[in-house]
């Protein structure tokens, strides 16, 4: 080893790493499920409903129709979370964001124990959230988090040590 981060000769690099929330999938689509359900049930009985104001036809019924599968794609768009890595970077997309990040611009793979999803730790100071690599899938995620952070000590394993700082923990 000639770093701090250097992979020790025995550990096993993955050529890439794909994670995503799979128990955040799982439980939109059943969400998505229900929203569509509830939906089917709305049309199909509202043009029994009787009121005396407003009188429902086809039109009503297609529009609410309309409306339950907007919503049901909507909450399946929330569980589009990814995170990809291989020898070359990460990216990262997240609920609005995508991020494609070289290694040599990432400082550390952070996963504490009481936090909801992993983090990135950038050289600027920055920190990018990896909410595709989520506590709640606990085996998987934290193969994952090892696969990235060999990823990342493979990449940088020829970097320079830098010298520490003050702030550094």
């Amino acid at each position: 080893m000639s770093g701090p981060g250097a992979v020790p000769p025995t550990a096993v690099v993955p050529v890439t790493v794909t994670a995503v929330a799979r128990r955040l999938q799982l439980l939109l689509a059943l969400l998505a499920a229900v929203v569509l359900a509830v939906t089917a049930v709305v049309v199909l009985t509202l043009p029994s409903t009787t009121n005396t104001v407003v009188d429902y036809g086809v039109v009503d019924q297609v529009a609410l129709a309309g409306l339950g599968i907007l919503l049901a794609v909507g909450v399946l768009l929330l569980g589009r979370s990814r995170v990809d890595a291989d020898a070359s970077g990460i990216r990262v997309r997240n609920l609005l964001v995508h991020h494609e990040l070289p290694w040599q611009s990432v400082r550390a793979v952070r996963f504490e124990r009481k936090s909801a999803w992993g983090s990135l730790a950038l050289e600027n100071g920055d920190e990018v959230s990896l909410l595709g690599l989520q506590a709640v899938d606990g085996e998987y995620a934290a193969r994952a988090v090892e696969g990235l952070r060999a990823l990342h000590a493979a990449a940088r394993a020829n970097d320079p040590v830098r010298p520490p700082l003050l702030y550094d923990n």
